[in-house]
């Protein structure tokens, strides 16, 4: 297997920012575009449940309408590519047979041999305490899809901005999600920095290691 070099894999790190002001008249060449679709598909989750949905908007009229519920933020509307990151509002038993129909299609198992493990799901996200706060947990998967998709999109030399401040009920009316089984989370803006973004030209800042790092 091939590996990114190091010195490439921290370079791109450190160039990636979240970009306040995109070039409008750039665009992810499709070939790319599809590659980071395919990030979000590959993106780890707990038990590999996966749930969530990625919503790219790219109808620019619909794009306009949610740029109000996002604080005005001209990323919306500028980027390239829009992804809405959505999660299950509820996990449900026929969810997570889905999701074991899924498993035994991809890993030739069958049914019979997966039902331990889909008592198990049930008892911890459906029976259990943490199906109280469900939703929560829900959204701290997205997040890992949302980070895996910024870091993907660096080393590609795309550039994305992560969009929390948005009105997600919003949001949720104008992607028609009300009665959906998902709710908006966040969204991320994908695309190619303007060159007159002078956020790019800021160094970035972090603690030093020795304040974020343990080893014990």
């Amino acid at each position: 297997m091939k590996t990114i070099d190091t010195q490439m894999l921290l370079t791109q790190l450190n160039w990636r920012y979240a970009t306040k002001k995109f070039d409008a008249t750039k665009k992810i060449p499709q070939d790319q575009w599809e590659a980071l679709e395919e990030v979000l598909r590959l993106s780890p989750s707990s038990y590999g449940t996966q749930p969530w949905k990625f919503l790219i908007v790219q109808d620019q009229e619909v794009r306009k309408k949610l740029t109000p519920v996002t604080w005005n933020q001209a990323q919306v509307e500028s980027c390239s590519h829009y992804v809405v990151i959505t999660t299950l509002r509820k996990v449900t038993p026929e969810y997570l047979h889905k999701y074991i129909q899924r498993v035994a299609e991809v890993r030739g198992s069958t049914l019979e041999q997966l039902q331990g493990f889909e008592a198990m799901l049930n008892k911890d996200l459906v029976q259990g305490p943490r199906s109280q706060t469900i939703a929560h947990w829900a959204q701290r998967q997205a997040y890992i899809a949302m980070g895996n998709l910024m870091n993907a999109a660096a080393f590609m030399g795309i550039d994305t901005c992560p969009l929390e401040g948005l009105e997600a009920e919003k949001y949720n009316e104008i992607l028609g999600l009300q009665n959906s089984d998902y709710q908006v989370v966040a969204a991320v803006a994908c695309g190619y920095r303007s060159a007159d973004d002078k956020y790019s030209q800021i160094k970035k800042v972090r603690f030093e290691k020795k304040d974020v790092i343990e080893h014990i």
